[in-house]
């Protein structure tokens, strides 16, 4: 893919989704580093139901650590794997107090340490609470990035490093988040909604979807405008924004309410 077509993929994604942000839920480093180890193979909206519980009583390193294992358990029954995942929070946290004071740390050498913690985690956690220029790849951006012709790759390391290496530094920062958000909701494994997605014209993906075929895809922009007559395409946002908590952190008095 030539630099302006890549340019010009990322302008339409920004100017789709201006302040694009994560849909885990969370107040301040500690929530989101834990959001983000609950997260692997399930949904945002599984770990959401869990984090408003537990974070309602716990919130801290020292306080999930004094629950124990057992203790966080059953807050975390809506997340798959969760007996594990529960014995990687204890574990987690217990590094987190007792080599770092109980903050997170800001360096990937640091981070990839912790338990339950690995590079894409690492990755998001240098992004959006340190500000890099990293750029995290799931499941979601591997399919994006390689059906698009975005940064063909192998594997999520050859993906990301096609990412760094050639997304435009003013889009870096956010490309993760458009990138998955699109992957999510237009973009999405079973049948994209090509019709209705912002850089189809853009994309060299070759089996594009026909709008006949439309309403047989998986993409939430499909479903949510089937009954809106004629395909057209996408408006200004075709996904839905993420929560109030997940960008600038919200009151914990109103978060418990969730």
């Amino acid at each position: 893919m030539n630099p302006a077509r890549r340019r010009a993929i990322f302008r339409r994604l920004q100017a789709q989704n201006p302040a694009p942000t994560t849909e885990l839920e969370h107040h301040g480093p500690f929530e989101l580093l834990v959001a983000v180890v609950l997260s692997a193979h399930t949904t945002d909206r599984s770990v959401n139901a869990a984090t408003r519980k537990l974070f309602a009583l716990a919130n801290t390193p020292q306080a999930i650590l004094a629950l124990g294992v057992e203790g966080v358990k059953p807050y975390l029954k809506s997340v798959g794997l969760y007996n594990t995942k529960s014995q990687n929070l204890i574990a987690l946290c217990k590094a987190l107090v007792e080599q770092h004071g109980g903050q997170v740390p800001g360096t990937r050498d640091a981070l990839e340490k912790l338990p339950g913690v690995g590079r894409k985690t690492a990755n998001v956690i240098l992004n959006m609470v340190f500000g890099e220029d990293t750029i995290a790849v799931d499941t979601h951006i591997f399919r994006v990035a390689n059906r698009t012709g975005l940064a063909p790759g192998k594997t999520p390391r050859e993906v990301e490093d096609e990412l760094v290496a050639t997304t435009p530094a003013p889009y870096r920062k956010n490309a993760h988040h458009w990138l998955i958000l699109h992957g999510r909701y237009v973009c999405t494994a079973r049948l994209p909604a090509c019709p209705r997605c912002v850089i189809a014209d853009l994309c060299e993906y070759t089996l594009k979807t026909p709008a006949r075929a439309l309403e047989r895809s998986d993409a939430a922009v499909a479903r949510r405008r089937a009954s809106a007559g004629a395909v057209r395409g996408p408006r200004k946002r075709a996904y839905p924004a993420a929560p109030p908590s997940a960008g600038a952190p919200a009151p914990r008095a109103a978060r418990r309410k969730g």
